[in-house]
């Protein structure tokens, strides 16, 4: 019996685990996974009680929903100054607008704002917040004229509580 030296003896169990591998090349897929769909998020319309005005709307915040009385047309007439004051309620591209409690949600839509973007309307009247009113359940705006016309507290069957 002839003895291999220790090179020769190394090389040949390398070629000896070759061969007894497969014959197919290896590949490697990379698993690649496309990001989720952007699902849609909803902006809440609420119905809250508030002493002396009765269910009222209110923001996902609880925050008192106002109408101004220059949007008789149904469209957003506070823009810019009037805006900055009494923010409106915006519709982001792509989401929706919900009910919650006793709001009807057959009255909920959107109206184009002359700025960009789209505003939240309850019965077809724009809807507003009011900065005065720093906490849920105030409702200082009420009955107000403020930025050109009147101010009043939406009720849930779409009409100003005056």
């Amino acid at each position: 019996m002839k003895k291999l030296s220790l090179p020769l003896l190394a090389s040949a169990l390398v070629l000896g685990a070759a061969a007894c591998g497969s014959s197919s090349p290896s590949t490697t897929k990379a698993k690649t996974t496309s990001p989720p769909a952007k699902t849609a998020a909803v902006v809440v319309i609420a119905s809250k009680t508030e002493p002396g005005l009765g269910t009222v709307l209110v923001n996902a915040q609880g925050r008192t929903l106002y109408q101004f009385v220059p949007d008789a047309g149904k469209h957003v007439t506070c823009t810019e100054s009037c805006a900055t004051i009494w923010p409106p309620v915006m519709l982001p591209s792509g989401d929706k607008v919900g009910a919650s409690g006793t709001v009807k949600a057959s009255l909920l839509g959107s109206d184009a704002d002359p700025t960009g973007g789209k505003v939240v309307t309850y019965a077809g009247w724009p809807l507003y917040t009011y900065v005065t009113d720093s906490a849920p359940g105030q409702h200082t705006g009420q009955g107000i004229n403020s930025s050109g016309g009147l101010w009043y507290v939406m009720s849930t069957d779409g009409k100003a509580i005056k």
